[in-house]
Order: C-alpha cells, then structure tokens, then sequence
C-alpha cells in the first residue's frame, strides 16, 4: 500500500499512473464489444483469433521503433501522444465493415498499444531513479484498475448509446482530455543518457531464468486470454443473454487483480517471492475449474479468483529474475518480460483457435491445465527453496 500512498500523494504520480489506467480503460470498452462485432461480420472463432493476432503483430512490429521515437520526441511527450493516437485508434475497429478492415483497424491500435505500453513504463522508471521512489507495482495495479472501471461503466453505458463507435468515442474524449490535464506533470521529462558499452550476453548464466520465462509466458498468456475472451465466454458457454452482463467477467477479474497488486508487496516481505508465486498458482486454478462449472455467479467468482491468483505473480517473476546471479537485473528482467509479453499477445490467438477446432470451454480447461503445470513446474523446481523461504 506505500507505493500507492506515493501515488496518490502527488499529481506527479499520479499523472503517469493514470496513463496505465487509460490503456486498459479503452481496452475494457472493446472487450464488451468483441461478441457485437463478431456477430456484425459473421465470424468464427478462429477469425476472431487472426484479428486479434493482427493486433499483436503491430505490437510486436513496432516495438523495436519505439527506443528511437521516445528519444527524438521525449519520453514525456510521446506518452500523451501516444495515449492520444491509442485512444482514437480503438474508435475504427468498431467502425469497419468488413473483416479486412478489421484486421488493418486492429494492426494499427497494435502499432499504438505498443509504443505507449514502453514509453509509459520508461516513464515511471525515469521518474523512480529520479526522485528514488519506488511505485511500478502500483502503477501496473493502475493498468488493473482501469480495465475494471471501463468494464464496469461501459456495462452501464451500453444501455445508453446506440451504437459502439458513439461510446468508444465518448470514452476516448473522456481518456484525451484527462491525460491532456495531467500531463503538464511529465510532459518535459526526457530519457536519461547512458554510456554505451559493450557487453555480450552470457546465455548460460540465462539457464536459471528458463523456467521463471516459462512461467511469465503462461501467465501473461492467461491474462490476455481472458482479456479478450471472457465476455465471449459468458455468452456462448454460460449463455448470458443480457449485452450489460457480458463484461462482468472481466470486471470481477480486474477488481480482484487490482485488490492484489495493491497488497502483494507487503505479502512478499513476509513470506518470499517463490512462494507467493506458488500460492497464487494453487488460486488461479481454483478459478479456473469454477469457470468451468459454467453458471454465471460461480464463474463470476471464478473469474475474480483467477484474477486474484495471477496478480501477485509477474511482479515477484520480476523480482526473481532481477535477483539471479551472475545476470544484470535490467537483462534478467527484460529477458522474462519479454517472453511473458510474447504470451500475451499470442494467448488470445491461440485460445480461438482451439475454440474453433474443439470447443470455448476447452479453451479455458487448457488455460487450467497450464497453470497447473506451472504449478508442478515449481513444485519440482523450487520445492527446497519455498520451504527455506
């Protein structure tokens, strides 16, 4: 909870926190209409799947881009230009007529997802080692926190506006003109400079970080699963009629994953970084088998549970990886983060096309099957270490 204090002590944080919470605010909007328009244009699972691929390959794309815009125009600057164009990005997915345009329309919010997702974590980093605060955690509880309130109030909202693009677009004024407000506060800030040295990657010290990458892939990939398939999931398996309910899933699942990213911290001092990954394992998986009973107030709960479990996770990863020895904190971090981010993006993929050959329900009993792997992966790998720690 400190780190949150630190947060909502100054608007200096709190500013770029909120850009977190925008870049999930506008994503919780789209996730309540992916089944509107999977109807609109009559696709299947499986195009549902490629559409949202597209959308991780102009993550992914662009990304390598990213490092040299940030410095030619501000780390400051560009957040809020990205926030801007990820904003109005979101607006056209709901506008195109054919699934073409789709594909292209997602390719492009892609492109922007990814820049403002680096720029704005450069950002809190800048700040951190500027002003020797600590509040990352928080602010990815931010990216949690505002998936629930656009989930939340766009269930609402749905029964106000006619057509989706008019409430993405009231969402997207609502995104711009906030972080327009907040960004006097980091609008200036720069990346600092660094002496380039030369030093080659030691892939066999990487060894250790093997499983802890495996982990953060599966992870990550259940979290944008869920993101992206949830509302579906109510709908098709649970048979949820009402548009307005078609979001809760997601909504338990950001609540509760917010609610652990706040107090996880404090949770980790007490009993160590292995074993809270490990317990929140065991709670995931509780979730995922009440998601599957398939009746909405279980899965519901289900859906909250799993959010719970996977909230504590990534963060102590990270902590795992920045302690391995003989590696570099910043290498160790960015070689598990990068491959969890990989399972982010391909997760959703790879769950609509397993819900096209089999079944939406299969999907989430594979999503279960990994974690409990995972689960047995640490038991073997680490069970000497919990019990020390």
């Amino acid at each position: 909870m400190h780190s949150l204090k630190i947060i909502l002590s100054k608007f200096k944080y709190f500013s770029v926190a909120w850009i977190f919470a925008s870049l999930n605010f506008i994503i919780g909007t789209w996730v309540l209409y992916i089944p509107h328009v999977k109807e609109k244009l009559q696709l299947n699972d499986s195009e549902i799947g490629i559409a949202l691929f597209c959308f991780a390959l102009g993550i992914l794309l662009f990304l390598p881009f990213v490092p040299f815009i940030t410095k030619k125009v501000g780390l400051g600057r560009y957040s809020l230009i990205g926030v801007i164009l990820f904003a109005t990005s979101f607006i056209f997915p709901l506008l195109a007529p054919t699934y073409i345009l789709l594909c292209v329309s997602l390719f492009v919010a892609g492109i922007f997802v990814g820049s403002t997702d680096v720029a704005m974590n450069a950002l809190v980093s800048n700040i951190e080692k500027k002003d020797s605060q600590n509040f990352m955690s928080a602010a990815h509880g931010f990216f949690s926190l505002g998936g629930a309130i656009g989930a939340t109030l766009g269930s609402f909202l749905l029964a106000v506006f006619t057509k989706p693009a008019y409430h993405m677009l009231f969402i997207v004024l609502f995104v711009i003109i906030t972080n327009s407000i907040l960004a006097k506060n980091y609008y200036k800030v720069v990346e600092e400079t660094v002496s380039k040295e030369k030093k080659e990657y030691d892939f066999n010290a990487l060894k250790p970080l093997f499983i802890i990458a495996f982990i953060a892939f599966v992870i990550m990939s259940s979290e944008g699963a869920i993101e992206h398939w949830s509302g579906l999931y109510l709908k098709e398996v649970v048979g949820v009629v009402e548009q307005n309910r078609i979001g809760f899933g997601f909504i338990f699942f950001s609540v509760m994953m917010t609610f652990g990213r706040f107090f996880a911290d404090r949770i980790s001092e007490k009993i160590g970084s292995l074993k809270i990954i490990f317990y929140g394992c065991i709670i995931a998986s509780i979730g995922y088998a009440c998601i599957l009973i398939s009746v909405f107030e279980i899965t519901l709960v289900g859906f909250g549970i799993v959010g719970l479990g996977l909230s504590v996770i990534i963060p102590e990863l990270f902590r795992v990886a920045g302690k391995t020895t003989g590696v570099k904190a910043s290498v160790g971090i960015s070689f598990v983060s990068g491959i969890g981010f990989i399972g982010f993006l391909l997760g959703p993929v790879l769950l609509g096309y397993i819900s096209h050959t089999f079944s939406l329900k299969l999907s989430f009993l594979f999503l279960l099957s990994l974690t409990v792997f995972v689960f047995l992966a640490l038991l073997m790998k680490f069970n000497q270490k919990i019990i020390r720690k």
